[in-house]
């Protein structure tokens, strides 16, 4: 291994970083991949011991990914022969890349390796998805590609989403895309790596995405980070990554080896779980769960034990009906003579809904017109945050809307929250406090984690629990206060539904 390729690389990924224009930067979603990253993500595909290998680095930057891969393999596949095709949109970036795939093959011809490259320049997505993809460097299939794909989000009227969906994936962000074509460039048996957020992992705006991205590839491999800071942070990046290893029509009934550390360079702890306990068989919506945690595999497991799911316990889960800046005539404040109450997020407070409340919006609104089909009738309602903040301890924040407290009226629920209801009317009052209660624990917000790298929360998701029995939840409910106690109160009240299976040595 060339100690000298890679300190060098990493000189010219930092020179090369200092030097973006931040404008230019945010809009390709430029995050280049630091040393420790870099080696650890060219660890996890396989290699063969001889023979030609044919590597892909879609959005090389300075070449960090592909010089780590080609480093790893002068040390322990002497006899390959090594071809990189990396490839770079920006022009002020080429020159660190174009230095590095030099040193690339200078170091395979000092170990006695035949290592060369060709540098793209150019857009990956229009070098892939025009008309002149059977001619350029990109037309022959690969056997790595390994990637640090750009992070932008992608319009449904973005020229590039466009061109994607012809071929059959819709991709709503750039990473998305880049490891959807990335999975078309292998050959059969070709393996895919990649860094990428979590967001993909659930959720009905990337389903369509996961459902191409895995007809397509098998999952061998996943890697989480305990840190959301350490991986880019001379970036300043403050996301949920994983590393994913994929190989092409590979066998989806094996096993998954799940790896977890701190940041990229520290220990690794390994867990090996089936496939399907990964992408459960009978999942309509094709999750991916990743337990970090030896913890959070016992906890997963117990989970998909309970016995009951939302049709089971006569029960629906809808996104507030108020979308307040299309219902601008129907908002007054909260005294407002005719109105009802309008309830946000920032009502939600400590398992209950405190109404009104300082939070710089009107809290009243008027059924003018067809605004009546806007409300839930007066009833006792769980709602749900589609969206924590990252630093609030839990992902999953639940409350009660109760009449005995609230007042006996018609209530309108904002768009930014999911509302638990029967049918469009309320619930027993004990059922849903118990269901407060459970969604608020904290086994439920480790087992989301697992599916959820994001701090939204969908109805699908919520959909996608599986709950204790309809009489326990009210069992757990009666004689409770709907306003929560501690946290570990709420844990030891919960946990009798759930006992995580014992952890094998």
């Amino acid at each position: 291994m060339d100690d000298t390729l890679m300190t060098r690389t990493e000189a010219r990924r930092v020179a090369a970083l200092a030097a973006l224009n931040s404008t230019t930067q945010a809009t390709l979603g430029q995050f280049f991949t630091p040393e420790g990253a870099a080696e650890l993500i060219a660890s996890f595909p396989k290699l063969p011991e001889s023979g030609r290998l044919r590597i892909l680095d879609p959005g090389a930057g300075a070449g960090s990914l592909a010089a780590a891969l080609v480093n790893r393999a002068l040390s322990e596949a002497p006899e390959l022969e090594i071809h990189v095709v990396a490839v770079e949109i920006d022009s002020a970036v080429e020159p660190f890349l174009a230095d590095t795939l030099r040193d690339c093959e200078v170091a395979g011809a000092t170990s006695g390796t035949s290592v060369s490259t060709t540098l793209v320049a150019g857009d990956y997505i229009e070098l892939t998805t025009g008309s002149s993809v059977a001619e350029n460097d990109l037309a022959e299939p690969f056997d790595i590609v390994i990637m640090n794909p750009p992070y932008a989000k992608l319009a449904a009227s973005s020229a590039y989403r466009k061109a994607l969906i012809t071929q059959g994936a819709d991709c709503p962000n750039l990473y998305a895309a880049f490891l959807s074509l990335g999975s078309t460039s292998l050959r059969p048996g070709g393996q895919l790596v990649a860094i990428t957020p979590r967001s993909f992992a659930n959720g009905v705006y990337f389903e369509s995405f996961r459902r191409e991205l895995l007809s397509r590839i098998s999952i061998d491999r996943l890697h989480t980070f305990e840190s959301r800071s350490t991986v880019f942070s001379d970036t300043g990046v403050l996301q949920e990554n994983i590393i994913l290893c994929g190989t092409r029509g590979g066998d989806d009934t094996s096993e998954v080896v799940l790896t977890t550390s701190r940041g990229h360079t520290d220990a690794v702890t390994i867990t090996t779980l089936p496939y399907t306990a990964i992408i459960r068989p009978n999942d309509p919506h094709l999750f991916l769960r990743v337990p970090g945690t030896a913890g959070d595999t016992s906890i997963a497991e117990a989970m998909v034990t309970l016995p009951a799911m939302l049709p089971e316990l006569r029960v629906q889960v809808s996104t507030g009906r108020v979308v307040d800046f299309r219902s601008r005539a129907n908002l007054c404040d909260a005294d407002t003579h005719g109105a009802v109450p309008l309830i946000y997020p920032g009502n939600v407070r400590g398992g209950v809904i405190e109404w009104p409340r300082e939070i710089r919006k009107n809290q009243g609104f008027v059924p003018l017109a067809d605004g009546k089909k806007l409300l839930l009738p007066s009833g006792v309602y769980v709602v749900v945050k589609r969206f924590s903040a990252k630093e609030e301890r839990r992902r999953i924040v639940a409350a009660l809307w109760d009449p005995e407290v609230n007042g006996d009226t018609s209530i309108a629920f904002e768009n930014h929250l999911n509302i638990f209801h029967c049918n469009g009317a309320g619930l027993d009052r004990d059922f849903a406090i118990g269901l407060s209660w459970w969604l608020n624990s904290s086994i439920v917000d480790q087992y989301f984690r697992t599916f959820s790298g994001h701090t939204q929360v969908n109805a699908t998701d919520l959909r996608s629990l599986r709950y204790p029995a309809r009489d326990d939840l009210s069992a757990l409910g009666r004689s409770r206060s709907s306003m929560l106690p501690l946290q570990e109160d709420i844990d030891d009240a919960v946990a009798a539904f759930t006992t995580p299976v014992e952890e094998v040595a």
